[in-house]
């Protein structure tokens, strides 16, 4: 039944009629716009063209994200661990190797003893670990890659 019929059957039978009001969707905080701008996000969440406020110690707050970690430990050695849902054959995974590459999407690691390298999306990814200390806190580092 078309929903003008329906709603002339209930206001006929006594029925009262909801208003509908055209609803804005609603992301969640970061989620970005293909315009690259982050939609649903409070101001101080936008991006904007120049650096947060650097702490001591750590990289500004626009740089600390995990594909810009990953890549200021390009060279080493480490172990990342997925899950891929809705896959019974195997629902998560660990890879161990050297990271090669970092970007928004996607990390690439090479296997040292196969000389096999992965090419990983970032949905999949719970987390990473280091044998050895990483690089995190080195802007002069990020100036060698270029700005999104």
């Amino acid at each position: 039944m078309s929903n003008k019929k329906q709603s002339q059957r209930q206001q006929q039978q006594g029925y009262p009629i909801p208003a509908v009001t055209p609803v804005q969707p609603t992301y969640p905080y970061g989620f970005y716009a293909p315009s690259g701008s982050v939609i649903g996000a409070p101001p101080s969440a936008q991006p904007s063209g120049t650096s947060g406020q650097a702490v001591p110690g750590m990289l500004p707050i626009e740089e600390s994200f995990v594909e810009n970690i990953l890549r200021l430990n390009k060279g080493k050695l480490a172990t990342v661990y997925m899950t891929f849902e809705n896959n019974p054959e195997w629902p998560a995974k660990v890879f161990r190797g050297v990271i090669e590459a970092a970007g928004r999407d996607h990390l690439i690691l090479s296997d040292p003893q196969t000389g096999r390298r992965y090419l990983l999306l970032m949905v999949y990814l719970n987390y990473v670990t280091f044998d050895e200390e990483i690089v995190y806190t080195s802007p002069q580092s990020l100036a060698s890659y270029p700005p999104r």
